[in-house]
């Protein structure tokens, strides 16, 4: 009997968003009965052999719940465990405290009062997808009023300084599929672009890439030190992507791990990526 695979969306993007179109055929190439579902549909969830988050972009503002479905699911890729860690950005401080070069980043919870940075500098929510609710401020700003937004839907708020060389080069997203590199593609800046049709996330310039090997060196350490601090091991993530950006020194530093419901490039990869993705996943199931 053909092994299951779901791909997990979200009521508005109930097959996804168009980049993972590659990986249906190369799924069922490798023997696989491949189907989509919302992951608050009424599917079969339990009964599948891989449940496979792809295009959840909902979750954020029904987090509770969402993690509650994901602990319901068996066979869910990433996990549960890894969800939960993911999907709250404080982990950006567990791993600049682990000593992983991140963007420097001050989690202001609610109640507690802010410092804003005198060079320009933006504020995010500690849980969120696809760039919403995130804002750039000039230095000295006073960003009280949107920390304060952030902190009405009960969750901490990240400030971290503007880095300039997202405006020129963008963001380097590095690819592992079962811990092991795959593919890279550049995205343009975020902030200021207009929303998708799904109004889930802001529409995203990519472009393939190559990249170097400092960036790859420190994409290695990140995957290492988040292995560590969950407990498993860097072969356990079916998919990783890593977003990096140049600090004013010009060297790499992290901006985001994306461990839940990252879109994976595939439409910027080659041909072989998609393959070499459900090759990943017979390997978690293995």
């Amino acid at each position: 009997m053909s092994p299951t695979a779901i791909l997990v969306g979200c009521a508005e993007l109930p097959s996804g968003d168009g980049d993972d179109d590659a990986v249906v055929p190369a799924l069922s190439s490798l023997g696989f009965a491949v189907s989509w579902a919302p992951w608050d549909a009424p599917a079969d969830f339990s009964s599948a052999d891989a449940v496979i988050l792809r295009a959840t972009w909902d979750y954020a503002a029904r987090r509770a719940e969402f993690l509650a479905w994901c602990e319901s699911v068996p066979s869910l890729f990433n996990s549960a465990a890894v969800v939960r860690w993911n999907t709250d950005k404080s982990y950006l401080v567990e791993l600049l405290d682990a000593g992983v070069p991140v963007v420097p980043t001050s989690l202001v919870s609610p109640g507690s009062p802010a410092s804003f940075p005198s060079s320009d500098f933006v504020v995010k929510p500690a849980v969120g997808a696809g760039s919403r609710g995130a804002a750039r401020f000039a230095g000295g700003a006073d960003a009280s009023a949107h920390v304060a937004a952030l902190h009405a839907e009960g969750h901490p708020a990240l400030i971290q300084p503007y880095q300039s060389s997202v405006d020129t080069s963008g963001e380097l997203a590095l690819v592992y599929l079962g811990g092991v590199y795959s593919h890279a593609f550049t995205k343009g800046a975020m902030l200021g672009s207009t929303m998708d049709d799904s109004g889930l996330y802001l529409s995203e310039k990519l472009a393939p890439a190559s990249p170097p090997a400092d960036a790859v060196a420190v994409a290695e350490d990140v995957l290492d030190a988040a292995s560590a601090l969950l407990g498993i091991l860097r072969a356990e993530l079916l998919y990783a992507r890593v977003d990096l950006v140049r600090g004013a020194d010009g060297k790499p530093l992290l901006l985001e791990l994306e461990l839940t419901e990252p879109s994976l490039g595939f439409r910027q990869a080659d041909p072989a990526a998609a393959t070499r993705f459900a090759s990943a996943v017979r390997q978690q199931l293995a």
